[in-house]
């Protein structure tokens, strides 16, 4: 990168990988971790061939089509070929994700901060940090595909060989790079970080939805989706690698014209302004907790839409679920094993169980959101205002709490809505939704944990995933590794019931709740005393 325009890129490039080195490092080992763990997880439950050809019939009916894409391989469904048909698309959405949100927070989100006018104060070129920002997708997205193919191929399984994994983690490295490529040419269109942000997701929907389309039955719908292009790879079946090169030249190109976008603008401003600006806000932002929904809605909708879509996914295997299970001991062995209900109903219950921890998360974020207003020095003015620690708090706390309980609603809703599709006698609606509303308790739970740690320490948050990861794998992993249950109840999921195979107990529930206010009214008071900023 040479050039005036490019002078200082390489010191701009070390002072952004300070800033964004842990949450870089964070997204990439989570991406690498969960790929290796569902290789070593199928490697276990599959064992035999007939339990692999078993889930090809289920992965092989139109509605799985839609979610994973085109399986290769089915007719010899090796371990290698059940990984890359059903976590390559899903991978790959998380490095999309991923690239969005850094390239989001380093170009537009930088600019509505301040912090690029006072980076073009010093002796730095106008692209100086937009080519730093490249430099580290580039850096960030080569790290995670190597990681991600020796994490694989080091697993030792037969069938995820080293051409396969090579092949696995260049396309995360290629996606991720598209992706950062189109949110930083979307960042020279729009004039607000949210909006850029809005539009990058809102693309990658749409071409999640197209592939889709197109891999029912128009492969030409599928090519001109990126989604749909990487999974042309056929990855661990026969690993062509021109996707990969394709997919490459296309997020070059996108990088290239955000370049060019980026010389013609004035700092601050777009190149399409999407309405005019108003003259005074809309009254809809005189409270609090309008607020916290405004600063929040482009990931509230994101959250809600994409567990509508886990709900439809595992409705979707509904139609086959009683000859899977019964091949398959493994599963069999984490379902609660209660005489008199069928395997549906075994397994429904354990799907709600995890929707439950799914659909906690965008209610976490939301309480959490507090600390990234504080820690940016936003809450000082808002709190200059006749608002009080108290209601702000309690109206991001309501904010959580309704967020996770429309998410569990709406994943419950279109697990539903697929498996009355592809089941003949259909699942019951109310009974569905007695299984979401049982989780309630242990998701209030968790709320108020993480408004503890906001109350006392927002620094910690890290603490709030960690619990809430212990709680998967305790309660959805114990019985397999033979946890002590007392583990799996210092989770408040460990006391939620899998409906309808187990009773929902009042008691219990009326237990949860009390749990819950007690914390938050702790974290409260610590929230109301301590110093903001510490």
């Amino acid at each position: 990168m040479k050039g005036r325009g490019f002078v200082g890129s390489s010191a701009l490039g070390r002072f952004f990988w300070r800033q964004e080195r842990r949450q870089a490092a964070l997204w990439c080992a989570a991406i690498v971790l969960l790929n290796l763990l569902v290789v070593l997880a199928y490697n276990q439950i599959y064992q035999s061939e007939a339990e692999r050809q078993a889930m090809a019939e289920t992965m092989s009916n139109p509605a799985m089509t839609f979610m994973l894409g085109p399986g290769y391989g089915l007719d010899d469904y090796t371990i290698g070929a059940m990984v890359g048909h059903e976590m390559l698309l899903f991978a790959a959405l998380a490095a999309a994700v991923m690239n969005i949100l850094l390239v989001n927070a380093q170009t537009r989100g930088a600019e509505e901060d301040g912090r690029q006018e006072l980076l073009l104060s010093l002796p730095v070129g106008r692209l100086s940090s937009l080519g730093a920002v490249f430099a580290l997708a580039v850096a960030k997205n080569l790290g995670l595909a190597l990681l991600t193919a020796a994490a694989m191929w080091g697993a030792g399984v037969e069938s995820v060989d080293l051409a396969g994994s090579l092949l696995f983690g260049m396309v995360l490295g290629v996606t991720g790079l598209f992706f950062g490529g189109l949110t930083a040419l979307f960042a020279q269109l729009t004039e607000a970080g949210r909006a850029n942000l809005a539009l990058s997701l809102g693309a990658l929907g749409v071409m999640y939805v197209v592939r889709g389309m197109g891999d029912l039955g128009r492969e030409w719908l599928a090519l001109i989706s990126p989604l749909g292009l990487i999974l042309r790879s056929q990855v661990y079946v026969r690993n062509f690698w021109w996707p990969v090169w394709a997919m490459l030249g296309l997020g070059i190109l996108l990088w290239l014209g955000a370049f060019g976008l980026k010389r013609e603008r004035d700092l601050g401003a777009g190149l399409i302004r999407w309405r005019p600006e108003r003259k005074a806000s809309s009254r809809l932002l005189g409270s609090p907790l309008a607020l916290a929904f405004r600063l929040q809605r482009t990931t509230i909708i994101s959250w809600i839409g994409a567990l509508f879509f886990l709900g439809l996914s595992y409705g979707s295997v509904f139609g086959d679920l009683e000859a899977f299970l019964a091949g398959n001991e493994f599963l069999k062995d984490i379902l609660p094993a209660v005489q008199g209900y069928s395997l549906t109903e075994q397994f429904l219950g354990m799907v709600v169980l995890v929707m439950a921890m799914m659909a906690v998360i965008p209610g976490l974020l939301a309480v959490l959101r507090l600390g990234r207003e504080e820690a940016g020095g936003r809450l000082e003015s808002l709190l200059a205002l006749p608002v009080t620690r108290l209601r702000l708090l309690a109206s991001f706390t309501a904010l959580s709490v309704l967020v996770s309980g429309a998410a569990m609603l709406v994943s419950g809703l279109g697990l539903w809505l697929a498996a009355s599709v592809v089941v003949e006698e259909g699942l019951s609606l109310p009974m569905m939704l007695r299984a979401c509303l049982a989780q309630l308790p242990a998701m209030l739970a968790m709320t108020s944990a993480s408004v503890l740690v906001m109350g006392f320490r927002p620094r910690w948050s890290g603490l709030v995933w960690g619990y809430l990861g212990y709680s998967f794998f305790a309660v959805y992993f114990g019985v397999l590794v033979r946890l002590p249950e007392w583990m799996a109840k210092l989770s408040p999921f460990g006391f939620s019931p899998q409906l309808p195979v187990e009773p929902f107990e009042p008691l219990t529930a009326a237990a949860l709740g009390g749990v819950s206010l007690a914390l938050w009214v702790l974290g409260s008071v610590g929230y109301v005393k301590r110093d903001i900023g510490v």
